[in-house]
């Protein structure tokens, strides 16, 4: 049975300010947002009702707009109140949220300076962004035939919807291909990340992870590395070329969909989840689960 179209969901949609049902959260085919990509949104995820590092993500939604030179009209906290109020409203406490804002259908053309900025934030029910049997066994990854641009050609460090497009195309190919996800090199060959994830190794108890300067340095990919430093493990944020893979024993990729997720495979080279990836996918379990708040 086919799951059911995102434009039928049940529920509200946060738009411009109010709720509104999810069937009337609409945009015009001529938005500037849709033919020139002039929009920024977020991933991030509810757990028993509180939204994971909730002011981070607005405040990178705000840094997005503000890289593609506009200005979301809603503060970070004004912004951080409407998700909680979908989330609440929409009886959804483990949720996914999708915050995201565009500009509108006042000029069309490549300039669009007076364009009306709109905000919508949707929550919705969505379990492991892979396969639930497949997260602590690892998850196979095809080699990306796309890569990273030069953070000179574009806004690499905005969660821009434009710079998913090769993502999208990579993982259209590696799962026609039978992987899962695919792992993207950059401008110059390196190892960068998935096309929805960061990346992270292992080798002789140290983790390795690439420089995140031409892709998102991830919110997740931030708390997971603050929960290695706390446990004591060495991490070094790295240029990594793709023949050092044969010497990594383990892999992992985190997300706010993926979480922390063991990686088997990718292509030729194969590595075995163990102790480092396994205990950090328990610690970061436990990090986002709600916090008690004192008397």
């Amino acid at each position: 049975m086919a799951a059911q179209s995102y434009d039928r969901l049940e529920g509200v949609i946060w738009y411009d300010g109010k709720l509104v049902p999810w069937n009337e959260a609409n945009l015009h085919v001529l938005s500037h947002g849709l033919h020139y990509g002039s929009c920024v949104f977020e991933g991030e995820r509810a757990y028993g009702g509180q939204i994971f590092k909730s002011q981070e993500h607005a405040e990178r939604l705000k840094r997005s707009a503000n890289l593609l030179d506009f200005e979301i009209p809603f503060s970070v906290t004004e912004i951080m109140a409407a998700k909680k109020m979908v989330v609440d409203k929409n009886g959804t406490p483990n949720a996914y949220l999708r915050p995201v804002a565009w500009r509108g259908s006042e000029m069309m053309g490549v300039a669009a300076q007076n364009n009306q900025i709109h905000l919508a934030i949707a929550s919705w029910e969505w379990p492991s962004y892979f396969d639930p049997a497949q997260r602590l066994k690892g998850i196979r990854l095809d080699l990306a035939e796309y890569r990273r641009p030069d953070p000179a050609t574009a806004p690499s460090t905005a969660k821009a919807a434009g710079l998913y497009m090769i993502c999208t195309i990579s993982k259209h190919r590696a799962e026609r291909r039978g992987y899962a996800d695919a792992m993207m090199l950059d401008w110059q060959g390196r190892v960068a990340e998935c096309t929805g994830a960061n990346i992270f190794f292992v080798k002789d108890g140290v983790i390795h992870t690439p420089i995140a300067d031409c892709f998102l340095d991830g919110i997740t990919r931030q708390t997971v590395i603050a929960l290695a430093k706390k446990r004591g493990i060495e991490v070094h944020e790295r240029r990594i070329m793709p023949d050092e893979l044969d010497g990594m024993a383990e892999c992992f990729i985190t997300g706010s969909a993926a979480e922390v997720t063991a990686v088997a495979e990718i292509a030729d080279w194969k590595f075995t989840p163990g102790a480092i990836t396994k205990t950090l996918m328990g610690d970061y379990s436990a990090e986002v689960q709600p916090k008690k708040v004192a008397a």
